[in-house]
């Protein structure tokens, strides 16, 4: 709203130093400022009203160190994250982007089936809270709404090089060509660590013969579904410490941050010889504000913890880190900067895959981790909290390193 108000002031009635409004830069350092004290300062607040409103978690049974002293401790928490993250965007953005009306639309829709789980288990006194296929289909339906508008909206679009060119002169009278770029409906990804690293999803279907370039949504929406769904859920896997989920998210939205600037930017993107995605530079001002929220939200869950998230939180956090991947066409690279919520996913599909088939053929089930997700399994060994997270944010740093160093390394 700001920005518009602000573009106003500067194309209308030309006030000096009004269109600092139209840098992303400036905008993004404004939104993440503002997040970060809106999560500290009235996080407070929110957690004193859930306090009052008795929104406490119930703490199950695992056997693990201090695990009653948790009892009780407000959740829904990530209302604070939503709420510090949607304020500055609906500041500092330019809300008629599409890429920010996904976030927007991403953010209040997993945040909902989040919002729906909590309430669940804290007032009707249900642990399992909303129902798998509930979630399943929450999941499923805002992967068909994300791959539908990426695929078919105009406005999302990319820019290669042509075979046509322009020519310029430059003050020597030297001859200068240069590729004309072009923008097109695109849905290529990119591939680390590969030279010429994109693969387009419609290849899939190059059997088909002519024209199957057409049928490419019926690859890339369900990709887009499973990614989402993926994500989300691995989030919410990894949100079972103080500081866990809220920290290493922190530092793979971090990295997604790096790649969406580079890649909404003409001249990095042609410097890094990267994929120059139009208009996606704008989502590095949700971006920072997002970061900002979870920073800040960090300041209370923190162990030991005075909030927890809750799933209001933890399916908000994987959804956004979801779309954000496949926006910026980096959903592979996922791999490697969503490493511990891939590891915590792993660790259950494996420990509960493992567990089945030895109970089957032995007749008594076996386990490979003493507990899973992976976090408990070092609780479990006698870790304390705040050395398991702390070195999962260690882990979750290199793998943002490794991240952004694949802009380079091919």
């Amino acid at each position: 709203m700001l920005y518009y108000l602000f573009e106003y002031f500067d194309k209308t009635l030309d006030i000096p130093g009004t269109g600092v409004f139209q840098y992303i830069t400036f905008r993004s350092a404004l939104a993440f400022m503002l997040s970060l004290l809106l999560s500290t300062i009235y996080g407070k607040r929110v957690i004193n009203f859930l306090r009052r409103q008795q929104v406490g978690e119930t703490v199950r049974e695992l056997g693990l160190a201090g695990q009653n002293e948790k009892a009780g401790t407000p959740t829904m928490g990530g209302l604070i994250i939503i709420f510090a993250t949607l304020l500055p965007v609906l500041l500092f953005a330019r809300l008629h982007n599409i890429y920010i009306v996904l976030l927007i639309v991403t953010t209040l829709w997993m945040g909902t089936i989040g919002f729906v789980d909590d309430y669940i288990k804290i007032f009707k006194k249900d642990k399992q809270g909303l129902k798998g296929i509930f979630k399943v289909i929450g999941q499923v339906g805002l992967g068909i709404i994300v791959g539908a508008v990426l695929y078919f909206n105009p406005a999302v679009t990319v820019r290669t090089d042509t075979g046509r060119t322009d020519i310029f002169k430059t003050a020597g009278n030297t001859t200068v060509v240069l590729p004309a770029p072009i923008e097109e409906k695109s849905t290529a990804t990119t591939i680390p660590f590969v030279k010429n690293n994109e693969f387009d999803y419609a290849e899939v279907l190059s059997f088909m013969g002519d024209g199957y370039e057409k049928w490419a949504w019926l690859v890339f929406i369900p990709v887009v579904i499973f990614i989402i769904t993926a994500v989300s859920n691995g989030a919410n896997l990894t949100d079972g410490i103080d500081g866990l989920a809220a920290g290493t998210s922190a530092i793979s939205v971090l990295a997604l941050g790096i790649f969406t600037f580079v890649s909404g930017n003409i001249i990095f993107s042609n410097y890094l010889n990267i994929m120059y995605i139009p208009n996606s530079g704008e989502m590095t001002v949700f971006i920072s504000a997002f970061v900002g929220a979870l920073i800040g939200f960090l300041w209370y869950n923190s162990y030991p913890a005075s909030v927890f998230m809750g799933d209001t939180g933890s399916l908000t956090i994987g959804g956004i880190i979801a779309v954000l991947a496949i926006a910026v066409r980096k959903e592979i690279l996922i791999v490697l900067f969503c490493g511990i919520f891939l590891a915590e996913s792993a660790s259950v599909i494996i420990q509960v895959t493992y567990f089945k088939y030895t109970k089957k053929r032995f007749g008594e089930g076996r386990r490979i981790f003493l507990m899973s997700p992976l976090h408990h399994h070092y609780q479990k060994k006698g870790y304390h909290e705040s050395k398991i997270v702390t070195r999962f944010w260690i882990v979750a740093v290199m793998l943002a390193i490794l991240s952004i160093i694949t802009l380079k390394l091919r």
